[in-house]
């Protein structure tokens, strides 16, 4: 009997043994969240692998910060931490807290070198246990390097109108696509191009300075004509029409056609009216026309028409205007500015969600017309539910503003400015004569692979400010608001545009991730403070006061009985 026993024991020994082996060999997570937020996706995983040497990452969200941040800081971590998990290289992580610094005058040097370096700071007001209001500087920022290269992320999303809860909610949310995306940036060894068109009056090098300078981290940028080679184009992830004003020939529709039909992705950034903006500045009134393009039956068979209407809209950017009488000093204050619609971001795709309003300036509406089965349209960009629609020819007379509370004149919502297609796109050169001159072309593909474009009607948007100082041109960020300082999504949208159609892997279905927000009751937290403070505190001394002494009472019980 003792040596089957003895057997037994053996066997259960060994069988705990070569379990213990086998597992050691395998990798295998389990993630009980039921959002799954310690999951990462399968091209994070993929692309951690690449990693051929070891990634060095300096995290500066540290020192004395609140709770918010604190949970920020815990799951950039805890991000990282993952990521190590599928690296196939160390990863080793370092913290560095830029107030740390005793002399007022050495820490103030600190920040400013880290500000010109790039990292942003955040001031964070709080009450100290006196209930005085003191000041802290942090720098929510991480820092990667990998083989002498650095980048910078920037760990906290600040949307306008968001509560700060909602914003570092989302900057969690978002932690696995910003990491990654730094990743990515120092692991490619090949950089795609992207080009924007030029021959028909666009936007020029320098109004598109700043976006320009922000996918120059991803691709490379070239400018230029389209000429007759239809080849030209086929080099180029993605082409971007920024507001054009001359007419395209059928030789360019052509050309830019055909790119679509064999893949190619374009970003339409087109007005629908003319308008002579000079004219404001003197007599405040200006001739508002259609833009014809000759691009419409181009746009119509992809599934698009841009209307040559003038949106105006009570959720508006604002304009300094003189309100001073005749004969007295000039007086400026800011009033609404019902031509800068600012338009509503969807939540529903990954280009737009979780951004700020975008700004627009004399905005047209799409329609999707047509019925290509094959063709999926999402909505990007709308206007507000206080919408008002002018339409031309006609004249528009800045003088002649309405009242914001005028319903009747505000009497259309939700008007589409930003729309996504999506699928199969029909040629509009399909038993058409091919134009003369073109060349590397010898059939028409009447009927494209699977492709996508992005089509705003407003070429406004990707335009930046440019301020004259001192002789000197200071390219503004795009989508900041030089009056109010506000910094619109602008630059973010763009961008997450052309990430979007250049996206062969998935890498932006990131940006789809969910983390409900589980928020406390300030009230109730006010009100019950001392409550839980107490059962925090006592409630675990009973519990062991108790056990210790049931655990006395049933020792003594046994053993007097004995």
């Amino acid at each position: 009997m003792r040596n089957i026993i003895q057997h037994k024991q053996l066997f259960f020994w060994g069988v705990f043994l070569l379990l213990s082996l086998v597992l050691s060999f395998v990798h295998y997570r389990v993630d009980l969240t039921s959002e799954k937020r310690y999951s990462l996706s399968e091209p994070s995983k993929k692309l951690m692998k690449k990693l051929d040497f070891p990634l060095k990452v300096k995290i500066y969200l540290d020192g004395s910060l609140n709770s918010g941040f604190l949970r920020l800081k815990k799951s950039t971590v805890e991000m990282l931490e993952e990521l190590k998990v599928y690296s196939s290289k160390p990863i080793a992580i370092e913290f560095e807290d830029p107030s740390s610094v005793v002399k007022p005058e050495e820490r103030e040097k600190h920040y400013a070198e880290l500000e010109s370096r790039g990292l942003t700071p955040t001031n964070v007001y709080e009450r100290d246990n006196d209930g005085k209001i003191i000041r802290k500087t942090i720098f929510p920022w991480l820092e990667m390097e990998y083989k002498g290269r650095k980048v910078l992320v920037n760990l906290l999303k600040n949307i306008p109108g968001n509560s700060g809860d909602e914003n570092l909610n989302i900057s969690i949310i978002e932690l696995e696509y910003e990491i990654t995306d730094a990743v990515r940036r120092l692991v490619n060894t090949s950089v795609d191009k992207i080009a924007f068109l030029e021959g028909h009056d666009e936007l020029s090098e320098a109004a598109t300075y700043d976006i320009s300078k922000s996918l120059s981290r991803y691709f490379q940028i070239d400018r230029g004509r389209i000429g007759n080679d239809a080849s030209i184009l086929h080099p180029y992830k993605v082409v971007i029409v920024a507001k054009p004003q001359l007419p395209f020939s059928e030789k360019e529709k052509l050309i830019i056609d055909q790119y679509i039909m064999n893949g190619g992705k374009v970003l339409w950034l087109i007005d629908g009216v003319r308008l002579a903006e000079e004219n404001f500045s003197v007599t405040g009134t200006s001739p508002a026309i259609p833009l014809d393009l000759n691009l419409s039956d181009l746009l119509f068979r992809y599934g698009i028409r841009i209307k040559p209407v003038i949106l105006q809209d009570v959720q508006c950017a604002q304009m300094p205007v003189n309100v001073a009488k005749t004969k007295e000093a000039p007086h400026f204050e800011p009033l609404p500015w019902f031509f800068a619609p600012l338009l509503l971001t969807s939540y529903a795709h990954p280009v737009t969600r979780n951004l700020a309003t975008v700004r627009s300036e004399f905005c047209s509406a799409i329609d999707l017309v047509g019925e290509n089965q094959q063709v999926s349209a999402v909505l990007l960009l709308a206007t507000s539910d206080n919408t008002h629609v002018i339409g031309t020819p006609t004249t528009v007379d800045l003088r002649d503003m309405p009242s914001a509370n005028d319903k009747n004149y505000f009497n259309t919502g939700y008007v589409p400015v930003g729309v996504l297609l999506e699928g199969n796109f029909e040629s509009v050169f399909t038993n058409r004569m091919l134009p003369d001159s073109v060349v590397n072309i010898s059939s028409i593909r009447p009927v494209s692979v699977n492709t996508k474009q992005i089509f705003v009607a407003d070429g406004d948007i990707i335009k930046n400010e440019i301020s004259i100082v001192q002789g000197d041109s200071i390219y503004l960020p795009l989508g900041f608001d030089r009056l109010t300082g506000l910094q619109y999504g602008n630059r973010d949208f763009i961008e997450n545009a052309v990430l979007y159609l250049a996206d062969d892997e998935g890498w932006m279905q990131l940006k789809n991730k969910t983390l409900k927000l589980r928020l406390l009751n300030r009230q109730v937290v006010y009100d019950q403070k001392l409550k839980w403070q107490l059962v925090n505190v006592l409630l675990p001394l009973v519990i062991l006061a108790i056990f210790g002494f049931v655990f006395q009472l049933i020792r003594k019980r046994k053993f007097t009985r004995s």
